[in-house]
């Protein structure tokens, strides 16, 4: 064997002992040389190894309070937290935050979303807007199950009695004794043109509204609102207080959920 034979053996067992993995705790992790000059670090403890992975993370979204206390009850410790924000309307929970003695990853969480339901959003879209009969009565119909002062029957009388009377000039408004609005109005049509008339309507009516799917159900007060002008009669209502209604609700359900678990629910944001 020549001199130059021998040097490229040398040269190669150098290399192979070069790429060889180097343990560096015993059983799990492991330095590796590539060929490239890289340095790979290989951990057989590792989800793409094990098919485990070393801890839970991510973000749960849940949409009402039974739903958050299903999954606390699966996944919190005695160093969770809990944090709720009255003003976005959410609960968070760090189900793996820090500890008294050290830190932890504090990436598992359990975060509560409520959603307002279709007839809260309905509702406050048309607060404080003015419509004209066919449309107000219309509403009226469409939400009779919300209705719960004067009945749902009655406010439906009410209702078909706007929309037969569409032929009409109304001339003026007066407030009874009843608490209720009439308004006058003269006939149109050809064959009772000139014949006076008038319908009644209460002038406060109270419904029941659910602001958040999963929540319960609460009472607002409605004030009539109307204008009489060049376009006829014109029908709205006024909703008295609907965010301290929906702060309530929230107020309500972040109860509800300390109620049932023993962690103190703070006031604010989750870092």
């Amino acid at each position: 064997m020549t001199n130059t034979e021998t040097g490229v053996r040398a040269i190669a067992a150098y290399a192979q002992q070069a790429l060889a993995p180097k343990q560096v705790e015993p059983g799990s992790i492991y330095l590796v040389a590539t060929a490239d000059g890289r340095v790979d670090t290989i951990n057989l403890t590792g989800p793409e190894h094990t098919g485990q992975l070393q801890r839970k993370a991510g973000t749960t979204t849940v949409r009402d309070a039974q739903s958050f206390l299903t999954y606390w009850d699966k996944h919190h410790d005695d160093a969770s937290e809990v944090y709720a924000d009255s003003d976005r309307l959410t609960v968070t929970a760090v189900l793996d935050a820090h500890q008294a003695d050290g830190a932890r990853w504090a990436q598992h969480r359990l975060h509560l979303a409520l959603r307002e339901t279709a007839a809260w959003k309905q509702w406050l879209h048309n607060d404080g807007q003015l419509l004209d009969q066919e449309t107000f009565a219309e509403f009226l119909e469409d939400h009779l199950p919300e209705l719960l002062e004067p009945s749902a029957a009655e406010m439906l009388e009410i209702a078909q009695s706007f929309q037969a009377a569409q032929k009409v000039d109304f001339q003026s408004a007066t407030r009874l004794t009843s608490g209720q609005r009439q308004f006058q109005y003269v006939e149109t049509t050809t064959a009772k043109a000139g014949q006076k008339g008038q319908l009644s309507v209460p002038e406060v009516f109270t419904i029941g509204l659910v602001p958040f799917e999963g929540s319960e159900g609460y009472r607002l007060t409605a004030r009539l609102r109307h204008r009489i002008g060049q376009n006829g009669l014109r029908l709205g209502y006024k909703l008295e207080r609907p965010d301290e209604i929906r702060k309530t609700a929230f107020a309500d359900v972040v109860k509800a959920i300390g109620e049932q678990i023993d962690t103190p629910v703070m006031n604010g944001t989750a870092a």
